[in-house]
């Protein structure tokens, strides 16, 4: 199992990855990816710790609160539904995702995808996926300071974390792309 982590778009879309969901299956992993719902509540959460560490708009900051609370309820009855079912794995919720960057970074740190890129990192290795490959757009500087930056101190808290940064460009070779992934993956194995 390899979890997926990184830039909205580069994470989800084949044409920003280079089809890097279908590159990890035909190397014979399963990848894993947060659902796009995290995401979704990073953003409205992050209204309201402008506001706390800030002192942004407090209208704003308690529309978003009842934004958030409202898809947090939603939350809970998808994970209730999926755990009903039984075949697959529902997500963590996202109040305890939030809490696992703590220990790694702040929550002030919200451009791009901020804190939440390490809190999915260590979410996927508190589950027993400490392959990640961590995507980002060449040049991205939130995502290689939240992300490429934080790998350090993650490792330092989860030692068996394998964590791969890989950047993805239209200049970039798509071969030292897979490379890097490769070289992850026999460290995994």
């Amino acid at each position: 199992r390899v979890g997926v982590v990184g830039e909205i778009y580069v994470k989800f879309s084949p044409l920003g990855n280079n089809h890097l969901e279908d590159f990890l299956i035909a190397e014979g992993c399963e990848p894993v990816l947060a659902g796009l719902l995290d995401f979704c509540m990073y953003c409205l959460y992050n209204a309201v710790v402008d506001h706390r560490l800030y002192g942004r708009s407090g209208k704003a900051a308690a529309l978003n609160q009842g934004l958030y609370n409202f898809v947090l309820g939603k939350q809970k009855d998808l994970i209730r539904i999926i755990r009903k079912d039984g075949h697959f794995r529902p997500p963590l919720p996202f109040e305890e995702v939030r809490k696992l960057s703590h220990e790694i970074i702040g929550e002030g740190v919200k451009m791009g995808e901020g804190w939440l890129l390490p809190a999915e990192m260590v979410e996927l290795v508190q589950e027993g996926v400490p392959n990640i490959v961590c995507v980002q757009p060449f040049g991205c500087l939130p995502n290689h300071i939240a992300g490429k930056g934080m790998v350090r101190k993650i490792r330092e808290h989860y030692p068996e974390a394998n964590i791969v940064s890989v950047d993805y460009d239209p200049g970039a070779s798509k071969i030292n792309q897979e490379n890097r992934i490769k070289l992850m993956l026999s460290a995994a194995r």
